[in-house]
């Protein structure tokens, strides 16, 4: 568990303490043994800050330099807690000038303490930045753009500082504090909500998931499903088992949290031990978008740290790294299809020994001993993989594999099968949202383990067995295993949504179902801290956007994949965002979803999210007096979708669309155009007046 802080003092204490003492304390708590410039700091900010809080060293008060904010993986540089007023300091020494990273970091602080640190939700937060050589400076004080007493960074030198926060103390007409006013501020309970590369972030510099969950409960339960698998994990290496665990949660309750937190503390655990002694973690997804994502920010993560060590590490060095652990599932797939017998006999797969020389504990099997598998009920069925590889892949410029025998599940199941030792699979099992054809379910995977692993052994989530899961039949295909147990700790329960709105995923429910007044007072409920907007101008979306935005939060354009008729206004689905980029460049960066040029669709960010969302909403899904009317772009005309199952995967599209804003969000519904037969305004009036109809406001 790292710190919750370096050192922290009473005013008086602070000031008339040595300099020598006070550094010699922040030293001795530092766990990361920081380089030379960061020590260098340390000792210019203890001397300035005690110029400073002179002024005020009888008042009571206190200090705090490097105070740990987990979901950003971070330290506040100083905290000075004074008259009621929360001060948030980021000194850059040395520095002449004011980085736009430097500002966003430190109202970031701010924005986090405000939303997450009980103690500081109904405080003024004032975010500072000092370059303590800069010539210029703030005169001037102003709130944030919403009413929750969070000012707009400050810019300051040091020699300007003092004089800021007396400022700051006029303004609010602040009076001196009694002793116990800020006495349970530094051990204040810190209840997050991070989004999931923030958290998989936290988790790989060593964090606790309590450390990174808002919920209490929802910290426990990871920490307990976690371990469970863990210790499944540990007996099957002890027994030399093979185990499958299933686990399950409510929408929003951090199933790829879960995922992740096993593979990297496997991962980690394995260390440098030499291959026999090995105890490898793979974390499967066949969410493409997201794996990139996550491989992406974890190798910056890593690069940033070794860099701050003095340590050389370029970016393709910390991807290879972190690859070990987070894959594509079809990489995995494809390495072990690279080493079976071709052409296949009598619906039997077998290994070619001229492909692939067994290992002495691992067979033909991969390195891993543990695979993590997300969203597993979206394997692919038999007809599904079979056609897929017949075929040579999407595009046919894979090997062809004829007559393959196996689904995906069943295949993955027979990979893990292949090791001498041991072998643990985890799925993690979701329900609904599917939009792609060809998912099997997890009913195939416990009809897999019946047929052909009979040995395996089966931990199942208690709620495996209700109606969403293999349509309710789960406990019948489990009756006659006597490896399956059903245990408690393999569901989550808690979710750890949108921080402003608990009740988000139940609004976009009853908007999709045409629910109208379970849908409008649901939205009444929370849209004073989660607003939805609705405009017919895309220029005055992204403004809404910009506007609203604050530090380092992230906003977006996200449309249907079926949403070809927006090309007027410069988005073509046709061409994909470089999905890196979008999540993780920042404003300067064109191809960034900060630019508000590329636009995401439901494919490239689903199970991922940004704070604030802006959805154009085309033609393809119109509002009509008898329902939803479902179309496809074909050619150079809209076509009806008939199919039902094509008609719920467009549903199930709007629905993660609509769920992939922590914040806030923005409808554009456009005018559409007589002249044009394409975009013709009745393809969309009628959306626009059944948003309206819900409450929305217009801007």
């Amino acid at each position: 568990m790292i710190n919750r802080f370096y050192y922290k003092s009473t005013l008086s204490n602070f000031v008339a303490d040595s300099i020598d003492t006070i550094f010699g304390k922040i030293s001795r708590n530092d766990e990361g043994d920081s380089v030379k410039e960061q020590k260098y700091a340390w000792s210019e900010e203890i001397e300035l800050m005690q110029k400073v809080l002179s002024f005020w060293n009888n008042e009571n008060g206190e200090i705090i330099f490097e105070y740990s904010i987990p979901r950003l993986g971070k330290r506040i540089d100083v905290v000075v807690l004074l008259r009621g007023i929360v001060f948030v300091l980021e000194f850059k020494a040395g520095k002449q000038d004011y980085l736009q990273t430097d500002v966003e970091q430190v109202m970031d602080y701010a924005l986090d303490l405000k939303n997450f640190h009980l103690e500081s939700h109904n405080r003024t937060i004032v975010p500072i930045l000092v370059a303590t050589d800069a010539r210029l400076f703030s005169t001037k004080l102003f709130f944030s753009v919403y009413d929750d007493k969070i000012y707009n960074p400050l810019l300051t030198n040091a020699e300007r500082l003092q004089e800021l926060i007396a400022s700051v103390i006029s303004n609010e007409h602040a009076l001196p504090s009694s002793e116990e006013e800020f006495a349970q501020w530094a051990i204040s309970r810190y209840s997050p909500t991070p989004t999931i590369i923030e958290a998989a972030s936290a988790l790989y510099q060593n964090h606790s998931v309590e450390d990174i969950t808002r919920h209490e409960a929802a910290g426990a339960a990871l920490e307990e499903t976690t371990q469970f698998v863990l210790d499944v994990i540990e007996k099957s290496k002890a027994q030399g088992e093979k185990s499958i665990c299933f686990v399950t949660g409510v929408p929003g309750a951090g199933k790829t949290l879960v995922g992740l937190n096993v593979a990297i503390q496997q991962s980690l655990k394995s260390g440098d031990s030499p291959d026999s002694d090995r105890n490898l973690a793979v974390y499967l997804s066949g969410n493409g978008p997201l794996v990139k994502v996550l491989t992406a920010a974890l190798a910056k993560d890593k690069q940033k740290r070794e860099r701050k060590k003095g340590n050389k590490c370029n970016i393709t060095d910390a991807k290879r790294e972190v690859s070990q652990f987070i894959q594509i599932i079809h990489r995995y797939r494809s390495n072990m299809l690279a080493k079976i017998k071709l052409p296949i006999v009598n619906g039997r797969l077998e290994i070619d020994d001229s492909k692939s020389v067994a290992h002495k504990t691992a067979g033909h099997g991969e390195v891993e001993h543990v695979a993590i598998f997300d969203e597993a009920q979206r394997s692919w069925d038999l007809e599904h993989l079979a056609g897929w590889l017949a075929k040579g892949g999407s595009r046919g410029g894979m090997k062809k594999v004829p007559d393959f025998p196996m689904s995906e599940a069943e295949f993955l199941i027979w990979s893990l099968d292949l090791r001498k030792d041991w072998a643990v699979i985890v799925c993690l099992v979701g329900g609904g949202q599917e939009i792609n054809t060809g998912e099997a379910g997890i009913g195939e995977w416990i009809r897999a383990v019946n047929e052909t692993f009979p040995n395996w052994k089966v931990y199942i989530s208690k709620h495996l067995t209700d109606k969403e899961y293999a349509e309710g039949n789960v406990a019948d295909l489990i009756r006659n295993n006597r490896n399956a147990q059903q245990v408690d700790q393999l569901h989550l329960a808690v979710s750890m949504r949108s921080f402003r709105a608990e009740s988000l995923s139940k609004f976009v429910h009853h908007l999709l179902e045409r629910h109208i007044e379970q849908a409008s007072s649901l939205y009444n409920e929370f849209k004073e801290n989660y607003p939805i907007v609705l405009t017919r101008n895309l220029d005055r979306a992204k403004q809404w956007l910009e506007d609203n935005a604050r530090g380092s939060e992230r906003y977006g354009l996200v449309v249907s994949s079926q949403a070809y008729r927006l090309k007027p206004l410069a988005i073509d689905v046709r061409l994909q965002p470089d999905v890196e980029s979008w999540f993780l460049a920042d404003k300067t960066d064109v191809r960034s979803s900060l630019f508000l040029e590329d636009a995401a669709t439901e494919f490239d960010i689903q199970g991922l999210e940004l704070d604030w969302i802006g959805l154009v909403w085309d033609g393809d899904f119109r509002y009509t007096d008898h329902g939803w009317d479902h179309n496809a772009f074909r050619g150079s005309k809209w076509q009806k979708i008939r199919k039902q199952e094509a008609q719920s995967y467009q549903l199930n599209a709007y629905r993660v669309l609509m769920t992939r804003a922590r914040q806030g969000m923005v409808i554009c519904v456009p005018e559409g155009i007589t002249k044009d037969s394409t975009r013709l305004p009745e393809f969309y009036d009628g959306t626009y007046r059944y948003l309206k109809s819900l409450g929305l406001d217009e801007i």
